[in-house]
C-alpha cells in the first residue's frame, strides 16, 4: 500500500467468508450490490478467474443500462483474494479508461465477527488517486461495501 497512490477501505462483514465470496462471485447476487442504490446494476460477464471478463452496466431508472465497467480479473484466490483492473478491458486490450484507471485488490480473511473485508485500489499516479478520491471513492465504494454486507449477512440469517 502506497498512500500517495492508493485508496483503501476496510469493513467487518458479519457473515462467513464463504457468504461474502458467494455475493462477489454469483452474478445474480453481485448485481444487487455492485453500484450504489438507487442505481441498478446488470452483469454482462462475471468470469471470476484469472484472465476472466468483468463487465457491468448501470441504470438510474432500471430501464436504460449504460456501460459501467469493462475489466479483467488478474488474480483469483478462492475465498481469499480477487484482483481486477480496468486498464485492460474484457477482450484483453489496453483500455482508455474514464474517469480513472485502476487496479483493485479485494481481500477476505476470517474475523471474530465474520469476515475482514479489505479493498486497496491502486492508481498509476497521484493525480489519478486524487481524481478518484474527488469523485467520491469513500462514499461509492463504502456504500457498495455496506450493500455487500447486507446481502451476505442476510444469506446467513435465512
Amino acid at each position: 500500500m502506497n498512500p500517495e497512490l492508493d485508496l483503501t477501505l476496510e469493513r467487518v462483514i458479519r457473515a462467513p467468508r464463504a457468504a461474502v465470496w458467494s455475493a462477489w462471485t454469483d452474478p445474480s447476487r453481485f448485481e444487487k450490490w455492485w453500484v450504489p442504490a438507487p442505481a441498478r446494476c446488470r452483469v454482462d460477464r462475471l468470469e471470476v478467474r484469472p484472465g476472466g471478463a468483468f463487465v457491468t452496466r448501470m441504470s438510474d431508472d432500471g430501464v436504460e443500462f449504460v456501460p459501467h465497467l469493462d475489466a479483467t480479473f488478474l488474480v483469483v484466490d478462492e475465498l481469499d483474494r480477487i484482483v481486477f483492473t480496468n486498464a485492460i478491458d474484457s477482450a484483453w486490450r489496453p483500455a482508455n479508461t474514464i474517469p480513472v484507471r485502476m487496479t483493485a485488490e479485494i481481500t477476505f480473511s476470517d474475523h471474530a465477527d465474520g469476515t475482514d473485508y479489505r479493498i486497496c485500489v491502486r492508481h498509476g499516479d497521484s493525480a489519478a488517486r486524487a481524481r478518484h478520491e474527488e469523485l467520491g471513492f469513500a462514499d461509492g465504494w463504502g456504500s457498495v461495501a455496506t450493500q455487500l454486507a447486507d446481502i451476505a449477512e442476510n444469506q446467513v440469517t435465512r
